[in-house]
């Protein structure tokens, strides 16, 4: 991850994501803008961020390490959202990694200056409310969504949100805990999607052959989802 000074940019991004109407208080001369590479970390686990990012382009991805050295995907974060909004509020939070999974743009006010502030600005508050009963009620149907459609849909979905230049290749374990599902199972509907030509297997994991094939499946459980949006 990498600041850098383009205020040309930084003014498009302020615009893209009305990202002023979340504060009201003055944060434009005290905002940053970060550059960060895709598998680059934007909250490293374990370490208080420095910052309170605003993802303004780009997808990420929030995991956790166990206390058996297991990595575990928790949630996934697509543009505009808030990225350390936890942290900010409360100080004794155990941070989890943020990693982008494609190249992402970040505005991000630095919290030490701004913690202050931000907690007694109310608008900044209610706008935070918000997102996080949105997060949540996204947690909620995902698992709703686990337990209600089989694995081929969920996988297509999987598959589609975390793909970066069409290409697939998170670790199958995680994957498998994240959906549910055993490892076996995974590895077989893989091999089905596979077979049926949506995925060719690679040295550096699965390209994507057939994303309309996939994105019909993920919207067969998700039809409100943006996925189509992908296929751009």
């Amino acid at each position: 991850m990498k600041e850098v000074q383009n205020e040309k940019l930084k003014q498009q991004l302020l615009q893209e994501t009305a990202y002023t109407d979340n504060f009201s208080i003055e944060i434009i001369s005290g905002t940053r803008l970060f550059h960060v590479l895709a598998g680059d970390c934007i909250v490293k686990e374990g370490h208080p961020p420095l910052y309170l990012f605003y993802l303004a382009r780009g997808r990420a991805k929030l995991y956790a390490t166990q206390a058996n050295g297991r990595v575990s995907l928790i949630d996934f974060f697509g543009a505009p959202c808030f990225i350390g909004e936890i942290e900010l509020v409360d100080q004794h939070h155990e941070p989890r990694a943020v990693q982008a999974i494609e190249e992402c743009w970040c505005l991000a006010l630095p919290v030490k200056q701004y913690r202050p502030l931000l907690l007694k600005d109310v608008t900044f508050l209610r706008n935070l409310c918000v997102a996080l009963s949105q997060k949540n009620y996204r947690n909620i149907v995902s698992l709703t969504q686990n337990q209600s459609f089989p694995l081929i849909n969920r996988l297509a979905a999987f598959i589609l949100l975390t793909q970066h230049c069409d290409i697939y290749h998170e670790k199958h374990t995680p994957a498998a805990e994240y959906m549910g599902v055993s490892y076996r199972h995974l590895l077989y509907v893989i091999a089905q999607f596979t077979a049926q030509g949506l995925l060719l297997k690679q040295k550096n994991g699965y390209l994507i052959t057939n994303k309309k094939a996939l994105t019909a499946l993920a919207l067969e459980m998700d039809p409100d989802n943006h996925f189509t949006d992908l296929l751009h």
